[in-house]
């Protein structure tokens, strides 16, 4: 299948606002083989919202939610951020695709499961021992994006992620200072960064987003 048909499946899933096409494990699998971790342009990223606009129109996900402008994600001094990724990353998150993720992409992703792939897990179960929870830091800027868990256990959280193949985090995990959802359930930091989708499901908004963007570290100040 070509690329562009690629990327036209994952904005589909993400315009309809709905976690729908996730719920039988054959369309998740199926869906989940079309994600591959490549850049796109910002011409054929134009080109594919607009024709999913004209379908479907913009979506407005209900509060806490905070809705954002296609302008965040304009084009900027390295791609769609003023800065590249942070090169030390938390968990041995891989440089490399951090910074096509975040910067140079707007519907692609790591691959589903790559989270279970670095340190991220055992370094979460450490910290769920100690009763704390882990601060998620923009990989661009290092700026606080989300808090987790919230309203639930560590085991909870990681469950619900190990389903989906990405980390899953709800509304009361988001730090809505720093984060914003567009119109077609893209998730994006204030800053530009990609982070990944909003995709609604009976326990409302949904979070699906690409570790690599969130594995930052705080600028000047200790990790939480």
């Amino acid at each position: 299948m070509p690329r562009h048909s690629h990327s036209s499946l994952l904005l589909l899933a993400s315009a309809l606002g709905s976690a729908s096409a996730f719920t039988s494990p054959a369309t998740s699998t199926a869906l989940r083989r079309t994600i591959a971790i490549a850049p796109t342009s910002a011409t054929t990223t134009t080109r594919s919202m607009s024709v999913l606009d004209a379908f479907f129109g913009k979506k407005e996900f209900a509060a806490p939610c905070v809705m954002g402008e296609e302008s965040i994600m304009s084009p900027k001094a390295h791609g769609t951020s003023e800065t590249p990724a942070q090169k030390d990353l938390r968990w041995k998150c891989d440089y490399e695709t951090a910074d096509r993720i975040c910067n140079f992409n707007r519907h692609y992703a790591e691959y589903a499961g790559y989270w279970l792939t670095t340190s991220f897990v055992e370094d979460a179960r450490t910290v769920a021992k100690e009763g704390k929870e882990i601060t998620f830091y923009d990989s661009n800027t290092g700026k606080p994006l989300f808090v987790a868990p919230k309203g639930r256990s560590m085991e909870d959280f990681l469950k619900e992620s190990g389903s989906h193949g990405w980390p899953s985090f709800r509304d009361e995990e988001v730090i809505w200072e720093n984060v914003r959802c567009l119109g077609d359930g893209e998730s994006v930091s204030v800053d530009g960064t990609h982070l990944g989708h909003n995709l609604p499901d009976s326990s409302g908004n949904r979070y699906c987003i690409n570790l690599v963007s969130v594995a930052g570290r705080p600028v000047g100040g200790e990790e939480e």
